[in-house]
């Protein structure tokens, strides 16, 4: 966890840049923390962004984190877990009700929510889709999967827009914007397939993965032998080719961003593209250990981001 004196003064920089309150700065910390601990990639794209924009972004993905874990936390019964969400998600609606609140990852939400004037609408679908988790084991059709993704995934791309900022009206971005989450996603969980039915779950249609003769029974043979068999490699391989169509799909909404947002997005863009071609470079190999771009590579292409980053920010102060 990045958590030295280092790290320290730049979550200080980057709070005192976004003009956070001294009785907020906690809460914004802990959610920096979390970003920093379990979004390697997400926090590393977060570096190429302004250190007025970070305290926001990194609110969101703690937000994000925290109703996933409850929801996968594995230690307690579905029903002690059904509950738990139900007691966040009645703090977050009065939170964002009254403006405000005691719980530090809630208060660094709301006023992220507030600064930026993001729908909370798109809260309520988040969670209506994290529901789904605790109960939800598969998805027969691509259109249920995407009802699902909607609510993980593309209402986060959305939720990030104004923090991002557009150079053209926000409603001509947004399905740009709600294709990346879900390229995101999808590219998530092809790489964790075989810790996803740990959990007893399956993120791929069904009926797309049974035109190829492979079902849950056969994923789980993957999972307990360590490799894919023939059928399930050209049933991944079908999956990985469709997730690369929502990569493109959503590539042009990169240009309508404002120009300092960028290099963020072009970085998460071609890391989490990248995690693609390692799928593909394993033989598909998705069941033994959890596929990843190595670490000098992130930050091979975080550096090339990085003159991208101080270009925008000379052109923005001449």
């Amino acid at each position: 966890m990045h958590t030295g004196p280092r790290s320290q003064a730049a979550a200080r920089r980057e709070l005192d840049a976004a003009g956070v309150q001294p009785d907020l700065r906690a809460a914004y910390q802990r959610c920096r923390a979390l970003n920093a601990a379990h979004g390697r990639t997400y926090f590393l794209a977060t570096r190429m962004l302004t250190a007025a924009q970070r305290p926001s972004v990194h609110a969101l993905y703690g937000f994000a984190r925290w109703v996933d874990d409850t929801v996968d936390d594995t230690g307690r019964t579905v029903w002690d877990r059904q509950q738990a969400v139900d007691q966040l998600d009645r703090k977050l609606r009065a939170g964002l009700r009254a403006g405000r609140s005691d719980h530090p990852i809630l208060a660094a939400l709301i006023d992220t929510v507030a600064r930026h004037h993001i729908d909370p609408a798109l809260f309520t679908d988040f969670m209506a889709s994290m529901r789904m988790d605790l109960t939800v084991r598969d998805y027969s059709t691509r259109a249920a999967l995407d009802d699902y993704i909607h609510g993980s995934a593309a209402v986060i791309g959305l939720q990030l827009l104004p923090v991002l900022g557009t150079v053209c009206p926000v409603a001509e971005a947004e399905p740009y914007a709600a294709a990346l989450g879900g390229a995101f996603q999808l590219t998530n969980f092809l790489r964790d397939v075989g810790e996803d039915l740990d959990r007893g779950r399956v993120y791929l249609p069904m009926e797309e993965l049974a035109v190829f003769g492979v079902d849950r029974d056969r994923l789980t043979w993957c999972r307990s032998t360590g490799h894919p068999d023939r059928l399930v490699r050209q049933a991944l391989a079908d999956q990985v080719a469709r997730t690369r169509a929502g990569y493109r799909a959503a590539q042009p909404g990169i240009a309508l961003l404002a120009p300092w947002s960028r290099p963020c997005v072009t970085t998460a863009f071609t890391l989490y593209g990248e995690i693609l071609d390692r799928i593909v470079e394993s033989g598909y190999d998705v069941f033994r250990q959890r596929v990843a771009v190595s670490g000098s590579r992130r930050l091979s292409v975080a550096a090339s981001a990085v003159g991208a980053v101080l270009a925008t920010r000379l052109r923005a102060r001449r």
